[in-house]
């Protein structure tokens, strides 16, 4: 083994290290994606069900309220859950 041998293990041992947790957030934010499009299928279902009683080729105005209000609290709803969760985090709570 020449004098740069162990220098180069260690190079290594931290490249693979790098590239494993570049690897870990890559997969924690495709799992998030993923998350979030299942709750958006789900949202879209219960206001889809709520809303509209026969599917035809227009919204009619108050199906149109209807949805536009579901929405409204869907997004108003997420936005204090993560509101709520950020204070957690800032005040070391789980």
């Amino acid at each position: 083994m020449d004098e740069f041998g162990p220098f180069m293990a260690d190079f290594s041992a931290a490249a693979g290290a790098s590239e494993q947790a570049e690897l870990s957030r890559m997969i924690a934010a495709e799992q998030q994606k993923a998350q979030f499009q299942l709750k958006v299928h789900s949202f879209t279902d219960v206001c889809w069900e709520k809303c509209v009683e026969k599917p035809a080729s227009r919204l009619d105005s108050r199906t149109e309220a209807c949805l536009v209000s579901c929405v409204e609290r869907f997004v108003d709803t997420t936005l204090a859950i993560t509101n709520r969760f950020a204070q957690m985090v800032q005040k070391g709570g789980h």
